[in-house]
């Protein structure tokens, strides 16, 4: 029964108007237009919305309890999958910050669930994809709470998740995240239908009303208070309530506000720091049942009424459009004028990537009016993740003479700004978001067209960042590897009983042929077999050269070879605890496995927190950079090793940092056929041997023994030397030349 627009946040000629009938345009309602039909396949019964939403190119309708979404961009009807239960309303967010993926990001997520059902047992779900397809939610501890539910939020500009309870004529908000689920936010009172209003632009501003009051939020819910309203100079109430008004429309903008009542009053209001509060028009004749409200821009609010046509099914829209600045302008309410010509920056409306341990500087600029003290200031929507330091100082001057101010903002991690509590921000492992805004504290309601300065910061990956693993000395270079024969589908074996297809170290049944991608990796670094090697990392963003890494990372060989180990063991390590290795992580990721090990499953030996037991100390330690000196060792084998890198350091960057390279080890003596024990044996045997002849052979020839072998052996030379005709010989047997000599003599 109650007439709601809907108006596209980022597409400002699109919007749903929803009263008994409905009214899609993309026009601004500037032609007239047919009823909004859903197609007669998708109905049952007779259609009734309770809720609407845009999201991107999507509009959401829920339609008997069922969630529909309407492609306007194809003309395409379709059902959401995955919803069971009945849903009565939607929530989400969009961003309108550019097309980076973060910020589309923003506008895919939906909540679905059914307004004032037992939240105990309620039935919540969430879609990543703009509500094509939705999931159950399940919020932990959820079977604990009392009351009902009055709306699920996610609130991006604290990088939480918010319900609403309501319980007996009170509402609170329950966070989901670090530190705020600690603590509810504080209860307020409602009556009646409670609507909940996320301001654009991701400031963290909420308006929340029913018929009889409007509240406002500038922290997603965790205070909440009521609106002053001032209907003239001399008379001013706290709240609508007060005021005995009947709210019957409300609309917001990113900086304003304005709401109908049905005692065909308009107020006006700015959602500025310290301008909470609205004031009032002058009375006109606006208010029907099927009026709304709509701001169609800054300073520009639209009265729509829909007027049936009598001879045509179409309708027609009576506009009645309010310029707000010549409306503040009247003497008779005495508004003062704005005290700032200029306030400007080039980061208004943009997104910026801050990566851990990184910050950000940007810069404001205000010019005042001659002879007044405007107070700039700056806020962050999450203060738990995002720290701000900001100076101020003149900067010359205007060319009309008027003094210029530029106001320097610097950004960075609230964790590592050395100023807050532990308990107060949030975890650092975790990406979050915030958005900064520069306004200014004192400023009039007048200021219609000094809009604040507003930026959405991301604290997470910065997409630019790559690692590189350096090859000053490749084989390439050194001759042992031809750069023509790489490039030419060049493939190298892998021996079997060198690899292991499982990555968990047993032996294959056959030898594995590889080919090598040249184009991937080029030619592969050179590193000598018998010396201790590790890479060096280097950071690079966006082509330039940033640092060299420190932080832990692993290696994997991607074909398997486990003919390498590490030069430190989780004793010499110094680990507390039970370290990660390559088989733990390969056993507990499946087929998927070997390489999800990152920053996200990474468990520190050296983590005092880290209670696994040290119960094998005399494994290899398989974490490289660090806090360690540890090292690859290789076996005596030469060949290419094709190698995973990743950092899995969880508090050097947001993103996981990862790549792939090669290297070819060289230098390794081919291995003997025999063990080297056993080689060593026999020739210690041999020396042994002859030693002891040497010793015994002359001792023994003075003995009669002795010489009994001795004449035997003259014998035996003298035989020779006869058969032989006298000619020596060698080892008895005669030269050619003797044998001829004889066989003339037999003749």
């Amino acid at each position: 029964m109650t007439t709601r627009l809907i108006r596209h946040p980022c597409q400002e000629n699109i919007a749903l108007y929803l009263g008994r009938q409905l009214f899609f345009t993309r026009n601004n309602f500037e032609s007239s237009l047919l009823p909004f039909s859903i197609p007669t396949i998708l109905q049952v019964g007779v259609p009734e919305v309770t809720h609407a939403h845009f999201a991107g190119p999507l509009l959401l309708l829920v339609v008997n309890q069922k969630v529909y979404f309407y492609d306007y961009e194809a003309e395409f009807w379709a059902p959401s999958r995955g919803i069971k239960h009945p849903v009565s309303h939607l929530s989400g967010d969009n961003c309108c910050y550019g097309e980076h993926f973060l910020c589309l990001d923003i506008s895919s997520f939906i909540f679905a669930y059914l307004y004032g059902d037992a939240i105990a047992q309620t039935k919540i779900y969430f879609s990543d994809n703009q509500g094509r397809t939705f999931q159950k939610y399940l919020q932990k501890g959820q079977e604990e709470l009392v009351g009902s539910l009055g709306g699920i939020f996610y609130f991006h500009s604290l990088s939480q998740i918010g319900l609403l309870l309501i319980n007996q004529g009170r509402a609170q908000f329950l966070y989901t995240d670090y530190p705020l689920n600690h603590s509810l936010g504080l209860p307020f009172n409602y009556s009646g239908s409670l609507e909940v209003i996320v301001a654009p632009g991701q400031k963290g501003i909420l308006l929340l009303w029913f018929e009889k009051n409007l509240l406002i939020s500038k922290n997603v819910g965790q205070l909440v208070d009521s609106v002053p309203v001032k209907e003239s100079q001399s008379v001013s109430h706290s709240s609508i309530l007060e005021a005995n008004l009947t709210i019957h429309s409300v609309a917001a903008n990113e900086n304003e506000m304005a709401v109908l009542t049905r005692e065909n009053k308009l107020y006006y209001g700015s959602l500025g720091i310290l301008t909470n509060f609205l004031i009032k028009f002058a009375d006109q004749n606006l208010w029907s049942q099927e009026t709304v409200l709509m701001f169609t821009k800054p300073g520009i609010l639209q009265v729509l009424t829909p007027i049936p046509d009598a001879s045509f099914p179409a309708f027609d829209f009576q506009k009645c459009i309010v310029n707000i600045q010549a409306v503040l302008m009247d003497p008779q309410l005495q508004i003062g004028f704005c005290k700032v010509e200029l306030l400007q920056a080039d980061f208004e409306d943009k997104m910026y990537i801050i990566d851990m341990n990184s910050k950000l500087e940007l810069a404001a600029f205000m010019i005042p009016r001659p002879g007044t003290s405007p107070v700039p200031v700056v806020t962050v929507s999450n203060p738990h993740s995002l720290g701000l330091q900001a100076v101020i100082y003149e900067n010359g001057y205007s060319y009309d003479g008027n003094i210029e101010y530029r106001l320097n903002i610097s950004l960075r991690q609230q964790q590592h700004g050395g100023r807050a509590d532990p308990s107060f921000t949030s975890r650092i492992q975790k990406p979050t978001m915030s958005t900064v805004t520069v306004d200014i504290a004192n400023k009039e309601i007048s200021c219609v067209d000094l809009k604040p300065l507003t930026a959405i910061i991301s604290i997470g990956c910065d997409i630019d960042k790559k690692i590189v693993v350096r090859n000053e000395i490749s084989a390439c270079n050194k001759g042992i590897l031809d750069p023509v024969t790489l490039q030419n589908n060049y493939s190298y074996v892998i021996e079997k009983d060198a690899y292991a297809l499982d990555f968990l170290g047993q032996k294959s049944t056959e030898d594995l042929v590889v080919r090598y991608p040249y184009k991937k990796l080029g030619c592969p670094l050179l590193v000598y077999y018998d010396i201790p090697w590790k890479p060096v990392v280097e950071l690079w963003r966006d082509g330039s050269f940033q640092e060299v890494i420190h932080a832990e990372y692993v290696l994997l060989e991607v074909n398997g070879l486990f003919t390498y180990t590490y030069s430190l063991t989780a004793r010499t390590a110094l680990c507390t605890s039970q370290p990660q290795n390559w088989s733990s992580i390969v056993k507990a990721g499946g087929h998927m496995g070997s390489y999800t090990w990152n920053r996200e499953n990474y468990v520190s030996c050296h983590d005092p927190n880290n209670r696994v037991p040290l119960e094998w100390p005399d494994v290899p330690y398989h974490i490289l950079g660090g806090p360690t000196d540890n090292k690859v060792t290789f076996n005596q084998r030469n060949g290419i090793y094709v190698f995973f890198i990743s950092i899995v350091d969880p508090y050097y960057s947001y993103c996981h940092l990862e790549n792939t390279f090669s290297v070819y080890v060289y230098g390794a003596f081919p291995l003997p056929l025999f063990p080297p024990e056993i080689t060593i044996l026999l020739l210690m045997l041999a020396i042994l041997l002859s030693v002891w002849l040497a010793y015994m052979i002359p001792k023994v020839l003075h003995t009669e023994w002795g010489r009994r072998v001795w004449g035997l052996w003259a014998h035996l030379g003298r035989s020779c030397a006869r058969s032989c005709g006298h000619v020596p010989c060698k080892c008895c047997a005669c030269t050619e030349e003797a044998q001829t000599h004889l066989k003339i003599k037999n003749v």
